[in-house]
């Protein structure tokens, strides 16, 4: 629906051979966790392992695996959700970002099985910055 916004600008960043980068909802109401489906993350054209990705939202992380039943936790059109991943990239450094996100949308029937799911991406091309570690 609006995948030019999908990605944040300026929100690529790297640390110990991760790189994450913020995301917003593609829709215009609140999903649940559970109709997140999946989600790739792509720098310079090289894609973050589907098992090391990590989706974060409401200061809680998940697996897409534990998406799948997450009903309590929502994601908001206006709150940012965070999608990271094992990819080494360099710091102070242009790269191109894409993201593709598969979500279920569970108020659309399509028909007695299926409810209408929906595939967006955006691809960003911006400066990645060293995340600072929490010191507490």
């Amino acid at each position: 629906m609006i995948p030019d916004r999908i990605i944040e600008q300026g929100t690529l960043t790297t640390s110990n051979g991760r790189a994450a980068v913020e995301v917003r909802l593609p829709w215009y109401r609140a999903l649940p966790g559970s109709c997140i489906a999946g989600a790739k993350l792509t720098v310079d054209g090289v894609e973050a392992p589907a098992e090391s990705l990590r989706w974060r939202m409401n200061d809680r992380e998940f697996t897409f695996p534990e998406l799948v039943t997450e009903t309590d936790e929502w994601w908001f059109p206006l709150d940012s959700a965070v999608l990271s991943g094992d990819l080494d990239v360099a710091a102070d450094a242009e790269h191109e970002v894409r993201v593709d996100l598969v979500l279920y949308i569970p108020y659309i029937i399509i028909s007695d099985t299926e409810t209408l799911h929906i595939e967006e991406h955006d691809v960003k091309t911006m400066t990645a910055r060293q995340q600072q570690e929490a010191h507490a």
